[in-house]
């Protein structure tokens, strides 16, 4: 069974910092990449970042580029999100997701895969 198990979230202060974990099971991990999505009320979910299996190659969505960073521990079946200097805007359910289709390299554009979902909360 493929399993995407989120963790990391909760709640912090505008430009406090949290760190999301993804750890996968249940299929080739190193063989796909694994992207970070997340939806905020009322809008709708989008990619934020993505880590390729190949090269290790990395996507970031404008408005998260340069706070935060997407990194794989292969060796434990896991990617993580540093989130710093979060702002309110970041206020959403933060997924990972594989695309066990065509999915080795970045952006995840067709998720097979779903984590079920973590809520980060930035509050001024």
């Amino acid at each position: 069974e493929v399993q995407l198990v989120e963790s990391g979230g909760g709640l912090v202060q505008a430009g406090g910092s949290l760190r999301l974990s993804c750890a996968a099971s249940g299929f080739t991990y190193n063989d796909y990449a694994i992207g970070w999505f997340r939806q905020a009320p009322g809008k709708e979910r989008e990619e934020i970042s993505c880590i390729s299996s190949s090269d290790g190659s990395t996507y970031y969505v404008d408005s998260v580029k340069g706070r935060f960073t997407i990194s794989r521990d292969n060796a434990k079946n896991t990617v993580y999100l540093q989130m710093n200097s979060l702002k309110r805007g970041d206020t959403a359910v933060y997924y990972c997701a594989v695309d066990r289709t065509f999915g080795a390299r970045c952006p995840v554009s067709g998720p097979t895969d779903w984590g079920q979902g973590n809520q980060v909360t930035v509050s001024s």
